[in-house]
């Protein structure tokens, strides 16, 4: 991507709209400007008749979209306290509530990494497709962070306590267990892609994916069904952890590993999150929940600190605050889901 070219391309081909992200370098790391640029897109289609289709797609061969520009966060928290990622986030948290309800079909393209503010794009699309390449994840609480962009919405509906798991850990699904979370819908070999985009030029999508699609590499997550449903069904992440201790599977044990090295503070308010979720019954209600908790991190200190040990300094050794899942308090936790400083979102379903 040279200097000049904009963060997001679009085009028309045929009865197509294509909104490219286009940071290649960065991963298409998400930003404000991004937002806008793809709600004026979606704004100059909704009422066009010849777009019948919206197709989004990342540039350059490593994924979709890695998520929201973390570092540019953490600097302005660092800088001004955060009003400009509090910004960033209302508009973007519109704009996904906004591909739910979208008037076209809204086809996203999961291909390579989708993670993040890369889900919230994709994830509430009509039609979503993943490759053989794809590795989709909410990975929030790795940096001190909260699930966002709608997916404690779309993680409560997935079967069991999978959504729980992946919430907590931050693992990367590929597109067989994207398609069994509900995540995505179709299954499209990376090398067919190409022809499947073309295709929607003159065709819809329904009929493009019946001939492009294939059946999906198997998953791992429905072998693991019966102790991650049993072990996450707990009240609270320190039962959690002990129950995937105290499991015989090696892979819970090494789960609750897992769980120990993330923020105290993130997994608890993760988890009283997707569990408050589980009675919000539409998209606009998580994400005006969501938009409350994701404001609260500006002033909690885990956040930048995440930022820091994983992309900034990558030392991979974050200092938490609190460090242990014992100091995070009931008042701690619920301190995320008040008033938010920055005024509500405001979303109505």
């Amino acid at each position: 991507m040279s200097v000049d070219a904009p963060p997001v391309l679009t085009r028309v081909e045929g009865r197509a709209g294509h909104i490219v992200l286009n940071r290649p370098r960065a991963l298409n790391a998400l930003d404000h400007p991004m937002v806008r640029l793809i709600d004026e897109a979606l704004t100059a289609w909704e009422h066009d008749d010849a777009v019948r289709t919206v197709v989004v797609t990342g540039a350059g061969e490593r994924g979709l979209c890695a998520g929201g520009d973390i570092r540019a966060v953490r600097a302005d928290i660092l800088a001004g306290g955060g009003a400009a990622s509090a910004a960033f986030w209302h508009d973007e948290y519109l704009l996904n509530a906004r591909i739910a309800r979208y008037g076209k079909p809204y086809v996203a393209v999961m291909d390579g990494y989708v993670m993040g503010g890369g889900v919230g794009v994709s994830a509430h699309g009509d039609v979503r497709v993943v490759t053989e390449r794809s590795q989709v994840a909410m990975p929030e609480t790795i940096i001190g962070f909260v699930l966002d962009v709608g997916a404690t919405h779309l993680l409560t509906r997935a079967p069991g306590e999978l959504g729980t798991h992946l919430a907590l850990t931050g693992t990367a699904m590929g597109a067989g267990d994207a398609l069994l979370c509900g995540l995505a819908d179709h299954y499209v070999p990376s090398e067919r892609l190409a022809d499947f985009t073309a295709a929607l030029a003159d065709t819809d999508a329904p009929d493009a994916v019946r001939t492009y699609a294939a059946p999906a590499p198997e998953g791992e997550l429905a072998a693991r069904r019966a102790w991650i449903d049993s072990c996450y069904a707990a009240d609270s992440v320190e039962e959690i952890v002990d129950r995937l201790q105290s499991c015989g599977e090696r892979a819970a044990k090494e789960t609750a590993e897992v769980l120990l090295s993330r923020s105290p503070t993130a997994l608890k308010v993760t988890l009283a999150a997707l569990r408050r979720a589980r009675a919000l019954g539409y998209l606009e209600e998580a994400l005006n929940q969501e938009y409350r908790v994701s404001c609260a991190c500006l002033t909690a200190p885990d956040f930048p600190e995440g930022v820091r040990a994983q992309v900034v300094d990558k030392d991979r050794a974050p200092r938490w605050s609190p460090a242990e899942l014992g100091s995070v308090t009931e008042a701690a936790v619920e301190r995320f889901f008040g008033p938010c400083a920055y005024g509500e979102l405001g979303l109505r379903p």
